[in-house]
């Protein structure tokens, strides 16, 4: 399935998309948790900076 994704990302002439995780610290238990997400190439920093 994975190469299926990273197929689907490289598209010619289109919008270019990366696939980002990012752990997130549950405020709860203190526990880190992964959040996955697959994000236009331009809008990456907004997610990673995002609360």
């Amino acid at each position: 399935m994975a190469k299926k994704v990273v197929a689907t990302l490289k598209r010619e002439g289109g919008t270019k998309y990366v696939r980002v995780v990012k752990a997130v610290k549950s405020p709860k238990t203190g526990a880190y948790t992964f959040r996955e997400e697959i994000v236009p190439e331009d809008q990456v920093n907004d997610f990673l900076n995002a609360k």
